[in-house]
């Protein structure tokens, strides 16, 4: 690790600007701080989100993530294996659509149900517009 490194931490609006040295880290106002930073100084991971071309569906795609972060210099690697798949509709909020993406030990799920068949999916409405 190089001599000092700075990190931002984004676990809490707090936002505590982070020092990660060899021996100890500063600035951090809670342990989960300490803990983000250090593993952003010597590990830095990110959960990997994309889409994925499904058939059978009224629409063309369906969203999945990565069921744990995964190394930030392999995340191109992973969308490129991800981007290989091809779905067919019916699919579930949670279902496993690609085990151990890279040998990672971390599956792909997808994100949001899409029914099989070509009706039109009706938008969600904004309660919020009521």
């Amino acid at each position: 690790m190089a001599e000092s490194i700075a990190v931002e931490c984004v676990l809490c609006p707090g936002g505590c600007r982070v020092r990660v040295l060899a021996d100890r880290t500063e600035g951090a106002r809670c342990r989960r701080g300490e803990a983000h930073a250090r593993q952003e100084a010597t590990d830095p991971r990110r959960t990997v989100t994309t889409t994925v071309a499904v058939e059978g569906s009224a629409l063309p795609v369906v969203p999945v993530r990565t069921s744990a972060p995964v190394p930030r210099d392999l995340q191109a690697a992973c969308v490129r294996e991800i981007s290989r798949l091809r779905l067919r509709a019916p699919l579930y909020r949670g279902q496993v659509v690609l085990v151990d993406l890279l040998g990672l030990g971390v599956d792909v799920v997808v994100t949001r149900s899409l029914p099989a068949g070509r009706e039109t999916l009706l938008p969600m409405s904004n309660p919020a517009s009521r």
